[in-house]
């Protein structure tokens, strides 16, 4: 198996989504019960996010350079997609910096009650960062299925043999 930068996109382009969105889910949980522990969670998965970020956006940067626009990829949606990743990966690089600072202030601090602005803080910077990487996730699910390819019948004549699966075995008796 060989490694491409689309491959290498797909394989780690999930992280800043999910550790976003755990974040977020334990920031609202601190929210609720008041826990310490659960500030310093959301504090973490942000701040990991954060570092995740930047490898994803190359890693897509080089993607669509490799990729060159393909015929099956409906035109705009890969440039949508970057656009929108672009307004993430500086979101998320903020909310990062931001979480691991008032991680790092907090584990300083043991025995101090995390402060209010931290703790908004945290919990804004969870929202901004959940709802710029889900408009790139969403806007990159696009790429592939709204492939114009995925509308036909039959795949389109003159592929070479392997790409296209024989339909005619696919039918029943």
């Amino acid at each position: 198996m060989t490694m491409s930068w689309p491959y290498i996109h797909l394989l780690i382009n999930h992280f800043p989504v999910v550790l976003s969105v755990a974040a977020l889910g334990v920031a609202i949980l601190a929210l609720l019960i008041n826990s310490r522990g659960l500030w310093l969670t959301a504090m973490g998965a942000l701040t990991a996010a954060g570092l995740f970020i930047y490898p994803v956006h190359f890693s897509g940067d080089e993607a669509d350079h490799a990729l060159n626009d393909p015929w099956y990829i409906h035109p705009g949606t890969i440039e949508a997609h970057d656009n929108a990743a672009g307004w993430a990966m500086w979101v998320i690089l903020i909310a990062g910096a931001f979480a691991a600072y008032c991680w790092w202030r907090s584990l300083k601090r043991p025995t101090e009650v995390i402060p209010m602005w931290m703790r908004a803080g945290v919990f804004v910077a969870a929202v901004l960062a959940v709802s710029t990487v889900a408009r790139t996730a969403y806007l990159g699910g696009k790429i592939i299925h709204e492939a114009p390819v995925l509308q036909l019948k039959a795949p389109p004549p003159g592929l070479p043999p392997g790409i296209a699966a024989d339909t005619s075995k696919l039918r029943g008796p």
